[in-house]
């Protein structure tokens, strides 16, 4: 397979694969253990609100500590101050004094992070095999992550929050190793024409991010309360979903990377419109609510080489690629944001959570629309 000829791609790739175990066995439990330490169910959505909006704030740092540094350390940096959020997670009791430290550690880790390995793995990769790379990156996670959130929730009840977290910042803390080889991308301390280039992107980021806001946190949420707030169940489902998603996204990528972009597009929007649909029909209904996020892997695996692909080409031929993953990092965040918080107030007014994820659909329609047109204009290749 060619898109497994980059070696530097690969190794962001094994990086991603590592992390992921994190993520399943940590990161997917983030939310349930906020509404277990006695969060309600608007007021964690206001939490994941303002944790996005306040990396929209952190994220103008990002290009001139990368102009200094370049992107390899300031990557390493932010994956271990995420390693380092872990722990100070499972002190938090309510709105304590941990809860304001974690978002303190958490936020630049995690702009740092996402603006940095965007652009890093724009950089690296070759537009002809986009796809596949993405594929191939979405389909190791995916596999890393089937046992983790089994082990996760197992470990949530019988060694409690401390152990689980603990283990999962070692975890994200070992990802690193793999990036120590790679090449430093450089960034140049001004690049004329950056954010002008950035706004194709930035658009159809901040569309995404309304897709995610909703299909993603509203629904992580709401997954758990139908299971009746059981970590071991949750896990459960976590880890269906991401054994069925490994193989999906390299197909989808492969599909791209051949120049059917536009019917990957469509393929990926009506399965993920279809699954949003399911999820909102499936509230109080555990059998069906673990059917539907099962189906979530389909639409990730569909998801992300669609619309990741366009970005990261015109990311690398973008005058910057950092600058242009800031303002697009910068969208998601505000259309995230705002789905979350309408999600919280239609909660908050005693609308079931069914409606906020139907939120989704907005975002999934826009994004569809943009990327359409793209496609049309030839902006994406």
């Amino acid at each position: 397979m060619s898109f497994f000829g980059n070696s530097a791609i690969n190794r962001v790739n094994v990086h991603y694969a590592i992390q992921a175990i994190a993520v399943g066995a940590g990161r997917v439990f983030i939310l349930a253990f906020l509404l277990r330490a006695g969060f309600s169910v608007p007021a964690t959505l206001v939490i994941q609100a303002a944790l996005v909006a306040a990396r929209f704030v952190v994220r103008p740092i990002v290009p001139p500590l990368a102009a200094r540094f370049g992107l390899k350390p300031l990557l390493i940096v932010a994956i271990l101050l995420e390693a380092a959020a872990y722990p100070i997670l499972s002190l938090v009791k309510g709105p304590d004094l941990m809860l304001f430290l974690w978002f303190a550690v958490a936020t630049p880790g995690s702009v740092i992070y996402w603006t940095c390995f965007h652009a890093y793995f724009a950089s690296l990769g070759d537009a002809e095999h986009r796809g596949g790379q993405i594929g191939a990156r979405e389909a190791m996670g995916a596999l890393s992550g089937i046992l983790a959130p089994l082990v996760g929730g197992w470990v949530l009840v019988t060694g409690g929050p401390v152990i689980l977290f603990a283990a999962a910042g070692c975890l994200q803390a070992l990802s690193a190793l793999p990036l120590l080889g790679g090449p430093n991308v450089r960034v140049a301390r001004k690049a004329p024409g950056a954010w002008r280039a950035a706004r194709p992107g930035a658009r159809l980021m901040f569309a995404d991010g309304m897709f995610a806001g909703s299909y993603h946190y509203v629904w992580s949420i709401a997954l758990f309360v139908s299971l009746s707030e059981s970590y071991t169940a949750y896990g459960a489902a976590m880890a269906l979903a991401a054994a069925m998603g490994a193989v999906f996204s390299l197909l989808i990528g492969r599909h791209i990377d051949a120049g059917h972009g536009r019917r990957a597009l469509v393929i990926a929007t009506v399965v993920s419109i279809g699954v949003l649909l399911l999820r909102a029909e499936s509230m109080n209904l555990p059998w069906l609510a673990v059917t539907a996020n099962a189906l979530g892997a389909l639409v990730v695996g569909l998801w992300a080489p669609a619309l990741m692909t366009p970005v990261y080409n015109l990311a690398k031929a973008s005058p910057c690629p950092l600058r242009f993953h800031v303002a697009t990092e910068g969208g998601w965040d505000l259309g995230c944001g705002a789905v979350c918080l309408a999600a919280a107030a239609m909660t908050a007014a005693g609308l079931p959570l069914s409606a906020s994820i139907l939120l989704g659909l907005i975002g999934a329609a826009a994004s569809f629309v943009i990327v359409w047109r793209g496609y049309a204009a030839k902006q994406w290749t």
